[in-house]
């Protein structure tokens, strides 16, 4: 709606994973490196947490991205708050499987042949779990735990990789056989003024900026009020730059931002 009138090919600040806007902070970068890390090692599992709206969807679709086709099969599972067979049922479509029937000895079967296939291959298979502090299935857990026991002498046939919320952390604890196969944990934290300055900064070029469209004093606020949650951001920037192209403005400045807020809590 706005976009033409900031001189923008496409909206910036959309609250979609599209890995095209991945900003590549320091804080994304250890995260996306240390999992990587955990997968091109065959370390077994990893974990990544952080705030919501801390980007941890973002970098699911980034390390996606990063993976060779040609020696990585990887399964995404977004929503995870499923029946044990559902679970395993969207595992095997995920790794695009079909299995011989839907009982869970053949959907588990099914899956340890594929990882078997994979390994012949000289493949590595990687299952990514998003969201996964909404698993409230004891029995779900127990079989994450058990998918890691495919494995050979010397290696690992699956890299499991879970991610979610700060609750997930203390959750993963209290299961001491799934905590003890997690080699690398790493938490996203918010960004710092400055890395909210670049992200704004970057995502308006990306979109086709060609000039500053947001004043300093504009950042800091938004900065103040968004703890430097790239979510936050989005939305902030998102609706200030459509209020200030409702009221024709040749720049978002502090005053903008400071109604969007107040709009923001009037209409809440």
């Amino acid at each position: 709606m706005y976009e033409k009138y900031w001189g923008l090919k496409i909206s910036p600040f959309q609250n979609v994973p599209d890995p095209d806007f991945y900003f590549p902070s320091p804080i994304h970068e250890e995260a996306i490196s240390r999992l990587f890390y955990t997968i091109d090692t065959n370390k077994g599992a990893g974990l990544l947490t952080g705030e919501v709206g801390a980007g941890k969807t973002m970098v699911s679709r980034a390390l996606i991205r990063k993976l060779n086709s040609g020696r990585y099969d990887v399964g995404l599972i977004t929503n995870p708050s499923l029946p044990l067979k559902d679970f395993l049922k969207e595992i095997n479509y995920q790794l695009g499987i079909l299995p011989s029937s839907d009982t869970k000895g053949d959907l588990i079967r099914s899956i340890n042949e594929h990882l078997l296939s994979n390994f012949r291959e000289g493949k590595e298979t990687v299952l990514i779990v998003d969201e996964a502090q909404v698993i409230r299935d004891d029995g779900l857990w127990e079989e994450l735990r058990l998918l890691l026991n495919f494995q050979l002498n010397d290696r690992f046939l699956l890299t499991l990789i879970l991610m979610g919320q700060p609750e997930l952390r203390e959750k993963i604890v209290t299961i001491r056989q799934l905590d003890q196969r997690i080699a690398v944990k790493y938490h996203l934290k918010a960004f710092d003024l400055e890395e909210t300055k670049r992200y704004i900064v970057f995502r308006l070029r990306k979109a086709g900026a060609r000039h500053p469209i947001f004043t300093v004093k504009a950042v800091e606020t938004i900065y103040e009020t968004s703890g430097g949650i790239p979510r936050e951001i989005n939305k902030l920037c998102d609706l200030s730059l459509l209020l200030g192209f409702l009221e024709k403005r040749d720049r978002i400045d502090s005053a903008v931002v400071r109604k969007v807020l107040s709009d923001w809590k009037t209409h809440r």
